[in-house]
């Protein structure tokens, strides 16, 4: 058996075996409820979405780890046009699966989800506000209030959408992993990065058939991507985390 460790992950180790298998480890003991429910939402999801996801299986119980076959591509570091248009399509699928099947596959339902979602805010409010300058608190503050309020049209969302989890193959989107943050929430989240991160925001959401209401709470996730490296650094220990995220938060409040 060959084996080859990757680094990174916030939630989970993670490691190829024999070049076939990616094997998943939680970190904390509060991922593994995540992994399990990956193990029973991705299954039925798979044959619905118009890329490959990872379909996994729990190899053991204690410790935990679970294991899929690789999915195949290159991170999403710089989207083409027609890379950006099919990941617009791909959440546009995603985004209208059947929510209740969804919950009844592991997902977390809407109620619960936001709850979770409120928590993390007020936690911001607490390890964050206090770090920005007076303007920025007051812009920050307003920013929370604003996702404070439940999505009118809640979706089952990766919620996660990144360079990282998007894989790539030419002009395709060949596969989208790491499903741990999966739950029924804002589909203007999946939206944040690609639309107002990625350099192909208007093929994304041509391709989407985003409007008006959700490109603006997309912006607003947009802005609170930074928060979440912060308390991460503090939970962590790692103080260049914590200033790495102040600075892309203060920079993203401050854009024009």
């Amino acid at each position: 058996m060959t084996v080859h460790e990757l680094e990174g992950g916030w939630d989970s180790r993670a490691r190829i075996v024999d070049g076939r298998w990616l094997e998943r480890r939680p970190r904390r003991p509060e991922v593994e409820t995540r992994l399990v429910q990956e193990t029973r939402l991705l299954p039925w999801l798979a044959p619905q979405l118009p890329a490959r996801v990872p379909v996994p299986v729990v190899v053991t119980r204690h410790p935990l780890v679970v294991r899929h076959e690789l999915v195949q591509g290159e991170p999403a570091a710089a989207l083409t046009a027609a890379q950006a248009a099919a990941c617009g399509r791909f959440l546009a699928a995603l985004h209208t699966v059947d929510v209740d099947g969804a919950v009844a596959h592991g997902t977390t339902d809407a109620g619960p989800a936001h709850d979770e979602h409120l928590a993390v805010l007020d936690r911001f409010r607490a390890d964050v506000l206090p770090r920005l300058t007076p303007t920025e608190r007051t812009a920050g503050a307003a920013l929370l209030d604003r996702l404070s309020t439940p999505p009118p049209g809640p979706a089952l969302v990766h919620a996660d959408v990144g360079p990282v989890h998007l894989l790539v193959d030419g002009d395709a989107l060949s596969g989208v992993i790491d499903w741990s943050d999966a739950h029924v929430g804002d589909p203007a989240k999946d939206l944040a990065w690609l639309v107002h991160g990625s350099g192909q925001g208007e093929a994304v959401a041509r391709a989407y058939g985003a409007d008006a209401a959700t490109l603006s709470r997309s912006h607003d996730w947009h802005l609170l991507g930074p928060w979440y490296e912060v308390t991460y650094g503090l939970d962590t220990d790692q103080p260049d985390l914590v200033a790495s995220g102040i600075a892309g938060v203060r920079t993203r409040l401050n854009a024009p």
